[in-house]
Order: structure tokens, then C-alpha cells, then sequence
């Protein structure tokens, strides 16, 4: 049983890095020129985020830091990561009114820039707090619907009250 479920543990690992591996390659962007002193990589995760969502979006080859844009959210800053890593890490908030699918990143270090061209996809959300539904209250049909619901019920419950009262009496 153990051993099953650690395959299985390894089986979903396996697949989460697959689906995440499409996000981690970038490509040369409009002012990347050569000698490799700029951008080298654009990872953001969640690869897949909803609209309203924090994404988090590490850089390599950025040891000072710069700024990334995209037109899913607003131009963020990117800040260099501690330590010997040249690294530099940042956040955003993806816009409620983001439009679905695949969106691009693009990376500005040291004047060079980068463009992950599908760095990661909106997904259309639902309304938060009404359970899914996009409805502004109560249709006619919906009052209909439970009206008949509860008169049902109530004929039933009659109906079995009566049927209870009679075998009582013989």
C-alpha cells in the first residue's frame, strides 16, 4: 500500500514538472544582444492563474535587478535575490479584466530585455462568494422551482401523516 502510494506521489510530481517545464524557456527578446551579460531565463508561477491572482516571476542573469511588463498586469519591479545567485525575483497581480489565455513576459535588466513569449495563461475565474453564480438574485423560475419543492413536500408529508393516523385506528 505504501509503495502505491509513493508511485503514485511520483507519478503527480512528475506531472506537475512536465506542465510546469514549457514555462521555465525563454527567448531573446528585442534588445537581448550577445555576450550573455543579460536575461537568461523568465520563470513564472503559477504557470496557470486566474484573474486577481499573485504571479511570481524569477530571472536569471539579473543580479541588480530591473523591471517586467506584460499585458496582464501593470510594469513591476524585480528585485535582486540575496547571496552569490544572479538572480532576480518579483511579483504581480494579474488584472481582473485580463483577457483568458497565453500571456508574455517581457524582462528589462540593465537595459537588455527579454521576452518570454507564453510565460503563463489566464484562466477565466468565477464571481468569488456567490457559489459560482453569476446571477444578481432571484429569478421567477428559480422561485417556481422551489415553490413546487416545497408544496411536494408538504402533500407528502400530509399524505404520510394520514396514512400513519389510519393504521392507529384498526
Amino acid at each position: 500500500m505504501r509503495t502505491t502510494r509513493a508511485l503514485a506521489a511520483s507519478a503527480v510530481a512528475v506531472a506537475v514538472l512536465g506542465l510546469a517545464a514549457p514555462a521555465a524557456g525563454a527567448r531573446d527578446g528585442m534588445g537581448g544582444g550577445g555576450g550573455g551579460a543579460g536575461p537568461s531565463n523568465i520563470v513564472a508561477l503559477p504557470s496557470v492563474i486566474a484573474r486577481g491572482g499573485q504571479l511570481s516571476v524569477t530571472v536569471d542573469n539579473c543580479p541588480t535587478g530591473g523591471t517586467m511588463t506584460s499585458d496582464a498586469f501593470p510594469t513591476s519591479s524585480l528585485t535582486p535575490v540575496g547571496g552569490s545567485s544572479r538572480m532576480a525575483r518579483g511579483t504581480a497581480t494579474v488584472s481582473r479584466n485580463a483577457v483568458p489565455g497565453p500571456h508574455s513576459i517581457t524582462v528589462n535588466c540593465n537595459g537588455r530585455t527579454l521576452t518570454n513569449p507564453a510565460a503563463f495563461t489566464v484562466i477565466g475565474g468565477v464571481h468569488g462568494g456567490l457559489g459560482g453564480a453569476s446571477g444578481t438574485g432571484t429569478t421567477p423560475t428559480d422561485m417556481a422551482i422551489g415553490g413546487g419543492l416545497v408544496a411536494a413536500a408538504a402533500a407528502g408529508g400530509g399524505l404520510f401523516w394520514m396514512r400513519r393516523r389510519t393504521e392507529r385506528r384498526v
